[in-house]
């Protein structure tokens, strides 16, 4: 089997993979988000609440299509109003996930900080807003997509038809897409953790331990599956004029398969992170699953009080 081959039968089964996984861990993150009452009132888990809910979405619109086109079936090549609708989704709601990562990672320094006025700024209207604003600036960014997107007369391939816009794409994929949420959630994820291990008491900073983990292994898998992604970019950029052939370009196009693939357990793996990394977020998990459980237990303090009463 030659290298092309197998990138595209790993392409559509780890796909299949990430999509099912990706599905049944977004949407348990969006009900125990939604639903836990401790939950509801933090800007962290917030954060985590829009991040599922975009990832949801993506993965809805960015995945079936792409097990569609692994069976030669590419509807981005016949319809111009899908080859421009979808990159700018796929765009928009990758870049609002990342956002509300790093938000959450910077909201947990900010909440195991000894400083009082840092402290403060974690806030959950403050939260909303923020998200608002981030929302309105990257759905304005993907403006320029559906202007200079299209389908090539000359390749049939959907493709960014401007020439200067084409000349952003590579920065927008090592920089914006990579480099500063990999930076910026390294560099408060270092600091948070700092402040815990200079933190005696943590529970007097009005912080919760559980959430600390919770971010600090969101912030692992970023590194461990967009790291590559912008590593790769940057060296297409860096290589784009050199002369190469066709046993290179060939092995280069399987590791772009190889990282494009793991970059998509990003948007797929955070509740299976958070099943590992938070006892608490467990039992909220548990108990959402086995609910009649919950519904048949028996108060032990209610069922002394009705014994005494008869």
């Amino acid at each position: 089997m030659s290298l092309v081959d197998l990138g595209q039968q790993l392409t559509l089964y780890v796909t299949y993979f990430v999509l099912i996984i990706g599905i049944i861990g977004n949407g348990i993150n969006i009900i125990i988000f939604l639903t836990k009452p401790t939950y509801r009132t933090t800007p962290c888990t917030f954060y985590f609440l829009i991040g599922s809910i975009t990832n949801f979405i993506y993965i809805i619109i960015n995945f079936p299509s792409r097990i569609v086109t692994g069976y030669g079936f590419d509807l981005t090549r016949t319809s111009v109003s899908w080859c421009k609708a979808r990159q700018c989704l796929v765009s928009t709601l990758s870049l609002i996930t990342l956002t509300c990562s790093c938000l959450a990672t910077i909201d947990q320094f900010l909440v195991t900080s000894q400083n009082v006025n840092l402290r403060r700024r974690s806030n959950i209207k403050w939260a909303h807003r923020i998200v608002l604003i981030v929302i309105i600036i990257w759905c304005l960014h993907g403006i320029p997509i559906v202007l200079f997107r299209n389908i090539s007369p000359i390749s049939k391939t959907c493709t960014f038809t401007n020439v200067v816009y084409a000349t952003y794409i590579p920065i927008y994929y090592i920089v914006i897409l990579s480099g500063t949420p990999v930076l910026i959630m390294t560099f408060f994820g270092c600091l948070t953790y700092r402040n815990i291990r200079e933190t005696r008491i943590l529970a007097q900073q009005q912080a919760d331990r559980q959430m600390v983990k919770m971010t600090l292994v969101q912030v692992i898998l970023v590194v461990i599956c967009i790291t590559p992604y912008g590593i790769d970019n940057a060296y297409g950029l860096i290589t784009s004029n050199a002369q190469k052939d066709a046993t290179q370009l060939m092995n280069e196009n399987f590791v772009v398969t190889v990282v494009t693939l793991l970059s998509s357990f990003y948007c797929s793996g955070s509740c299976y992170m958070f099943l590992i990394s938070s006892s608490s977020f467990r039992r909220a998990v548990k108990d959402r699953i086995f609910w009649w459980r919950r519904a048949n237990r028996i108060n032990p303090f209610q069922a002394a009080t009705v014994g005494r009463a008869s």
